[in-house]
Formats: structure tokens, C-alpha cells, sequence
């Protein structure tokens, strides 16, 4: 007898629901159990990969909204409106689930109401925790005329739109304050966090980082829906977003040759320590690669070539993240983290469930603009003729790389 199922199995289905089993068996334990049965925590190493993975880079990934809505509603360049959808809807799942991570970290998450009634003035996580509830109402409001085109409700989205530019101004302040504030959380660690990433520069390492990475972001979802649903957008927006990505990753490195030379950094670069290793690595692959592939113009005027600078941008971050969050806290706390096979599952599941609704999302919402490969032809040939403007050597064959 042969059973026929409403869907088709697929293995990036079965692995979906095999990170939901792991994760709601860990969040069971967790919320039953406590933070002690569920986790590695301890008061050596109080913050884990809950903090540094899912809640830092959670924010400095979903960074893209305000860039964004700023560059489209405050500076008017229209232009740019094809992949503002796209980049509103990452950073509402972003922050959204973010809020969610946080309440796996705090060991009694129901007072999380107490941040509203009483107020603590000196805490730089009041400001971040303030900014971000805010912000995820500015996300929502930015978002609600996707849901109401979807319906068809014409007069709400009219009136929102009036007040479209005020909330996009608040959003962009809002998500400065809290993304540089989450690096003034560690300004106050001198003696703990390692010299390869404790400055009195964190802020503003934390907001050049999340620009960068924000932008990557819009690469690298524009890559993975093309392949997914077939949706494109124009390869000049994407080359202008590249080229965003790279000024900002050499402004972050100059900064940091900048502090390092400053603080006398340079000889810890000498030291064979885990710290080294890492923090070598997260330079290399998260700002020297990416600047190197999008200076060659072959690769800057691609979306493979922009794929994999964005990839490597990412990774970079993430890295940069965690170590700060983990690794450059190691040394001085004396005690080695790693994270419980339930933090991992809480983690991974959390992410899976942000890649499930962002498919969904694009599935059955007016997201992308969808282009023909004329159009997309016609954006490849008009980014090429601006690069050869500039560079009249330049030998490229007319074919725009979309796989």
C-alpha cells in the first residue's frame, strides 16, 4: 500500500525537523532543569556561545535594515529600493530571533519585564536592551506594508507610508546606539578580554563590523534565493553594495593597524597561543580576503565573485564575535569553554527556524522584485561599461555569472 505525503521529503528537510526534535528536547531541559543541567556556563565563563554567537551576531547580521532603509528613505537613492525588502525582512528575523536566544541566556527570563519598570541609567545593557525593543517595533512597522500588500489593504499602507521617513530616521538611531553600545559592554573588561580585541575603540569596531557585514548579508541572501526560487536582483545594486562592503572593511583595518600600533599589540603576534591562531584567522578571512577579491574588478563585477566576498566577510565576523565573546575571555578567567551539546542544539535550531521562515517568507510574500535574464543582462553590460570607463585595459567576457 503506498501512502502519498502532502510534501516531498528532501534531506534539507529531514535535517530541519532533526534540529527541531534536538532543540526543543535542550529548550525542555533548559526551562525545567536551569541554566546548570542545560549548559557549560559557569562564573568563569558566565557568557557562552548563547551571547557570542546567537545574540551578537544575531545583531551585527541583521545590521543591514537601517543601512539600508537609510541609504533608500533618508538619502533618497531610489535605486537601491529592490533590496530593501529583502534586507527588512533579515533583520526583523534577525532581531526576532535574537530576543528568543536571549531568553534561553538569562537565568530568569519571565523578569525580562523588569527592564521596562525599573530603570537603570548607568547599564549599558538598559540602553541595549531599550534600543532593541524599540527597534524591533521599528522593524515590525517598516515590515507591515509587505503584509498588507500581500492582502491587498491598500488605505493602511497609504497611511503608513506617511510616516515611513520618522521611523526609518528612529531605526537608524536606534540600531547605532545598540550595536556600538553591545562593544561598550566589554570597555569595562581591560584586565580580561586579550589585547588583540579589548580598545577603547569596541564602539565604533562593533558598528564599521556590522555596516560591513549587513551589506555581505544582502549579497549572500540575494545569492541563496536566486538559487533557491529564482529570484535575482540587478547586478549593478549588487556591485555598489560590494564596493560599500569593501570601503568599510579597509576603514575597519586601517582602524585596527591604528589601535594595534597605539596599544603596542604587535608583539603578541609573536606569542604561539590559541589567541593568536584565532584572531590571524578572523583578520584573514574576514577582512583581508574579502578587500583583496573585491578589489580585482573580475570578481567585483560578478555575483559568484560578490558571493564569496560576502561568505568570507561573514565568516569573519562571526569569528570576531565569538572571539571576543569566548576566546579572548579564556586566558584570564583561567577556565576553558566549550559549549554543552544543548547549547548547540538550542543554537542551531534557532538559526534553522530563521532560514525556514525566511524561505517561507519569500515564498508567499511580495519580497523580491523578480528579473528577467534580459534585465539581468542589461544590468551586467551597464556594470561593465561604468568598470571599463575607469579601466580601458580591462578584458571581461559579456556573461553575467548567476550560478
Amino acid at each position: 500500500m503506498n501512502i502519498k505525503l502532502p510534501f516531498k521529503i528532501t534531506f534539507w528537510k529531514v535535517v530541519l525537523v532533526l534540529t527541531w526534535i534536538f532543540g526543543i528536547i535542550a529548550t525542555i531541559v533548559r526551562f525545567t532543569q536551569g541554566l546548570g543541567a542545560s549548559t557549560n556556563l559557569s562564573n568563569h565563563t558566565p557568557w557562552g556561545i548563547w551571547i557570542g554567537f546567537d545574540l551578537l551576531c544575531g545583531v551585527g547580521l541583521a545590521a543591514g535594515g537601517f543601512t539600508i532603509a537609510a541609504i533608500v528613505y533618508v538619502f533618497h537613492l531610489k535605486r537601491f529600493y529592490p533590496i530593501l525588502r529583502p534586507t527588512i525582512l533579515t533583520a526583523f528575523l534577525g532581531y526576532i530571533l535574537v530576543v528568543v536566544a536571549l531568553m534561553f541566556d538569562l537565568g530568569q527570563p519571565h523578569r525580562i519585564w523588569h527592564l521596562m519598570v525599573y530603570w537603570n541609567h548607568h547599564s549599558v545593557l538598559f540602553e541595549v536592551g531599550w534600543c532593541v525593543m524599540l527597534y524591533n517595533t521599528v522593524l515590525f512597522l517598516e515590515f507591515l506594508p509587505i503584509i498588507f500588500e500581500r492582502f491587498g489593504w491598500g488605505k493602511p499602507k497609504k497611511w503608513l507610508k506617511k510616516v515611513t521617513v520618522p521611523i526609518v530616521i528612529a531605526g537608524v538611531v536606534l540600531s547605532t546606539l545598540h550595536q556600538s553600545s553591545l562593544g561598550s559592554l566589554y570597555l569595562i573588561m581591560p584586565g580580561k578580554l586579550y589585547p588583540f580585541w579589548y580598545s577603547a575603540a569596541l564602539p565604533f569596531f562593533f558598528i564599521i563590523s556590522a555596516v560591513a557585514v549587513g551589506c555581505a548579508m544582502v549579497i549572500f541572501e540575494s545569492h541563496l534565493s536566486m538559487r533557491a526560487f529564482g529570484h535575482k536582483l540587478k547586478l549593478d545594486i549588487l556591485v555598489d553594495i560590494g564596493r560599500v562592503m569593501m570601503v568599510t572593511l579597509i576603514v575597519y583595518m586601517i582602524l585596527k593597524i591604528q589601535v594595534f600600533t597605539a596599544q603596542d599589540v604587535w608583539p603578541y603576534l609573536l606569542e604561539m597561543r590559541t589567541e593568536t591562531y584565532l584572531f590571524v584567522l578572523e583578520f584573514l578571512i574576514g577582512v583581508i580576503i574579502p578587500i583583496i577579491l573585491l578589489s580585482i574588478k573580475r570578481i567585483r563585477i560578478t555575483t559568484r565573485g560578490l558571493y564569496y566576498a560576502s561568505l568570507f566577510t561573514i565568516t569573519g565576523f562571526l569569528l570576531n564575535r565569538v572571539n571576543i565573546t569566548i576566546t579572548g575571555m579564556e586566558a584570564a578567567s583561567g577556565v576553558k569553554y566549550v559549549p554543552s551539546w544543548m547549547e548547540i542544539a538550542v543554537t542551531v535550531a534557532i538559526v534553522s527556524t530563521g532560514f525556514f521562515v525566511f524561505a517561507l517568507a519569500i515564498r508567499y510574500l511580495p519580497i523580491f522584485e523578480h528579473h528577467t535574464e534580459e534585465q539581468e543582462s542589461e544590468s551586467y553590460k551597464g556594470v561593465l561599461e561604468d568598470e571599463l570607463s575607469t579601466d580601458k585595459g580591462l578584458n571581461v567576457p559579456l556573461t553575467s555569472d548567476v550560478t
